[in-house]
């Protein structure tokens, strides 16, 4: 069985274990936090030097870091990929675009609000920029969701799952999605699929 290393507030910890509980595959968590050093430690950053989480650990004892690249590892083969090569493509367009564009602000200023630990960072300068990258970032999903279901094509697919972790919680970061419609249905229709499990949600231990 599969072990995810994470942060159970994480979204980008959240992704994989959302992955999975939609596939309805097994795995076992290990909550690692660099809010108490763990992330820190030289137990963990053996397993991986960057010392960041998520981190996958397979069967065999190989470590996987990056939030994103661990979706793609434990979809591939799955209805989440698309068979079409340019909606493959574009479903790591929108993967790269999440992690460049929209972590950086929506995901960022819900840690420097959320995390007492932050706010020495948290400044007025640095607020005001990841609202209104972060509204940027919304704004072209917003393009998109429109007028579709779905991020590529029309079906669900690691796009909307590596979307969805930090969009859901984007009011934790005081962003107000009441003018994003869009969004807002997708939300509601990620949350709608089968197996899907809420943030807080840990498998059986």
């Amino acid at each position: 069985m599969i072990t995810i290393h994470g942060m159970a507030d994480s979204g980008n910890c959240y992704k994989p274990r959302l992955l999975m509980a939609l596939l309805g595959r097994p795995f076992r968590h290990r909550e690692v936090s660099w809010l108490d050093g763990g992330t820190a430690s030289e137990t963990f950053r053996q397993k991986t030097p960057i010392g960041k989480v998520p981190l996958l650990e397979t069967e065999n004892g190989r470590f996987l870091p990056e939030s994103n690249a661990i979706l793609f590892y434990l979809g591939e083969g799955t209805k989440f990929v698309p068979v079409d090569a340019f909606e493959r493509a574009q479903t790591l367009a929108w993967m790269f675009f999440e992690q460049y564009s929209h972590e950086p602000s929506v995901a960022v200023r819900r840690s420097l609000l959320v995390y007492p630990e932050m706010a020495d960072v948290a400044t007025p300068e640095r607020l005001a920029a990841t609202l209104a990258g972060g509204h940027k970032a919304l704004g072209v999903m917003e393009e998109r969701l429109a007028d579709h279901d779905w991020l590529v094509g029309d079906a669900p697919s690691l796009a909307d799952i590596a979307l969805y972790a930090y969009t859901h919680v984007a009011d934790q970061g005081g962003f107000d999605l009441a003018d994003y419609p869009g969004i807002r249905a997708w939300l509601a229709r990620v949350a709608a699929l089968d197996n899907y499990r809420p943030r807080t949600w840990l498998p059986d231990a």
